[in-house]
Protein backbone atom coordinates (compact mmCIF):
# COMPACT_ATOMS: atom_id res chain seq x y z
CA UNK A 1 0.00 0.00 0.00
CA UNK A 2 1.15 3.32 -0.57
CA UNK A 3 -0.13 7.12 0.23
CA UNK A 4 -2.25 8.29 -2.71
CA UNK A 5 -3.16 12.07 -1.99
CA UNK A 6 -4.36 14.27 0.51
CA UNK A 7 -7.61 16.30 -0.68
CA UNK A 8 -8.08 20.17 1.13
CA UNK A 9 -11.46 21.45 0.62
CA UNK A 10 -11.37 24.85 -0.24
CA UNK A 11 -13.83 28.05 -1.20
CA UNK A 12 -11.70 28.22 -4.25
CA UNK A 13 -10.04 25.96 -5.88
CA UNK A 14 -8.51 27.74 -8.76
CA UNK A 15 -7.18 30.75 -6.15
CA UNK A 16 -5.92 27.41 -4.29
CA UNK A 17 -3.87 26.66 -7.00
CA UNK A 18 -2.50 29.69 -7.94
CA UNK A 19 -0.99 29.98 -4.75
CA UNK A 20 0.43 26.70 -4.02
CA UNK A 21 2.00 27.47 -7.53
CA UNK A 22 3.47 31.07 -6.46
CA UNK A 23 4.16 30.66 -2.54
CA UNK A 24 5.69 26.69 -3.13
CA UNK A 25 6.33 26.36 -7.43
CA UNK A 26 4.07 23.50 -6.96
CA UNK A 27 2.46 23.46 -10.77
CA UNK A 28 -0.79 22.53 -11.13
CA UNK A 29 -1.43 18.95 -12.68
CA UNK A 30 -5.00 18.52 -13.33
CA UNK A 31 -8.04 20.59 -12.52
CA UNK A 32 -11.79 20.07 -13.20
CA UNK A 33 -14.53 22.47 -13.75
CA UNK A 34 -16.84 20.47 -10.92
CA UNK A 35 -14.38 22.41 -8.41
CA UNK A 36 -11.39 20.25 -8.28
CA UNK A 37 -7.45 20.62 -8.96
CA UNK A 38 -3.89 19.11 -8.28
CA UNK A 39 -0.62 20.19 -7.37
CA UNK A 40 2.21 17.44 -7.92
CA UNK A 41 4.75 18.06 -4.44
CA UNK A 42 7.31 15.60 -5.50
CA UNK A 43 5.91 11.73 -4.85
CA UNK A 44 2.28 12.94 -3.39
CA UNK A 45 0.00 14.94 -5.01
CA UNK A 46 -2.20 17.22 -2.97
CA UNK A 47 -5.59 17.82 -3.87
CA UNK A 48 -7.64 20.86 -3.74
CA UNK A 49 -11.75 20.38 -3.65
CA UNK A 50 -14.41 23.28 -3.21
CA UNK A 51 -16.55 22.63 -0.18
CA UNK A 52 -19.72 21.75 -2.55
CA UNK A 53 -17.70 18.82 -3.31
CA UNK A 54 -16.85 17.74 -0.18
CA UNK A 55 -20.68 17.92 0.99
CA UNK A 56 -21.30 15.47 -2.77
CA UNK A 57 -18.27 13.10 -1.07
CA UNK A 58 -19.53 12.89 2.47
CA UNK A 59 -23.15 14.06 2.17
CA UNK A 60 -24.08 12.54 6.42
CA UNK A 61 -20.84 13.83 7.80
CA UNK A 62 -19.45 17.20 6.12
CA UNK A 63 -19.73 21.03 7.70
CA UNK A 64 -19.05 23.09 4.31
CA UNK A 65 -17.74 26.17 6.33
CA UNK A 66 -14.52 27.69 5.91
CA UNK A 67 -11.81 27.31 9.07
CA UNK A 68 -11.89 30.19 11.34
CA UNK A 69 -8.38 31.95 11.85
CA UNK A 70 -7.55 29.32 14.81
CA UNK A 71 -9.35 26.35 13.99
CA UNK A 72 -6.74 23.61 12.34
CA UNK A 73 -7.79 20.53 10.93
CA UNK A 74 -5.16 19.69 8.95
CA UNK A 75 -1.51 20.03 8.99
CA UNK A 76 0.79 19.01 5.92
CA UNK A 77 3.98 19.26 5.46
CA UNK A 78 6.68 20.38 2.55
CA UNK A 79 9.72 20.00 3.06
CA UNK A 80 12.53 22.26 1.55
CA UNK A 81 16.43 22.88 1.13
CA UNK A 82 15.81 26.78 1.53
CA UNK A 83 13.32 27.37 4.21
CA UNK A 84 13.94 30.89 4.90
CA UNK A 85 14.01 31.76 0.95
CA UNK A 86 10.86 29.63 0.66
CA UNK A 87 9.14 31.15 4.14
CA UNK A 88 9.67 34.83 2.89
CA UNK A 89 8.11 33.54 -0.93
CA UNK A 90 4.61 31.87 0.81
CA UNK A 91 4.13 35.14 3.21
CA UNK A 92 4.42 37.55 0.28
CA UNK A 93 1.96 35.13 -1.26
CA UNK A 94 -0.15 35.67 0.85
CA UNK A 95 0.29 33.12 4.12
CA UNK A 96 0.31 34.27 7.51
CA UNK A 97 3.14 33.25 9.47
CA UNK A 98 2.64 31.48 12.58
CA UNK A 99 6.16 30.56 13.39
CA UNK A 100 9.16 32.07 11.62
CA UNK A 101 12.20 29.48 10.03
CA UNK A 102 14.04 28.25 13.26
CA UNK A 103 16.61 25.56 13.78
CA UNK A 104 15.23 23.13 16.25
CA UNK A 105 17.36 21.17 18.69
CA UNK A 106 17.73 18.13 16.32
CA UNK A 107 19.17 19.95 13.43
CA UNK A 108 16.46 20.79 11.67
CA UNK A 109 14.95 24.18 10.20
CA UNK A 110 11.08 24.48 11.43
CA UNK A 111 8.36 26.65 10.31
CA UNK A 112 4.65 27.08 10.06
CA UNK A 113 2.33 28.86 8.16
CA UNK A 114 -1.14 29.34 7.30
CA UNK A 115 -2.18 29.27 3.86
CA UNK A 116 -5.10 31.85 2.59
CA UNK A 117 -7.77 28.82 2.43
CA UNK A 118 -6.63 27.92 6.10
CA UNK A 119 -4.19 25.10 5.67
CA UNK A 120 -1.74 24.58 8.08
CA UNK A 121 2.09 24.52 5.96
CA UNK A 122 4.76 22.67 8.35
CA UNK A 123 7.59 24.20 6.28
CA UNK A 124 10.86 22.54 7.10
CA UNK A 125 14.06 21.21 6.11
CA UNK A 126 14.30 17.70 5.44
CA UNK A 127 14.96 16.03 9.11
CA UNK A 128 18.71 14.53 9.30
CA UNK A 129 17.14 10.92 9.81
CA UNK A 130 15.01 11.01 6.64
Amino acid sequence: MKFGKVILYVADVEASLRFYQKAFGLKTRFIAEAGYGEVHAGETTISLATFNAGQGHLPEGYRCTPPSPSDVSVEIALLSEAVDDDFARAVDAGATPLQHPAVQPWGQTVSYLRTPDGTVIDLSSPPAWG
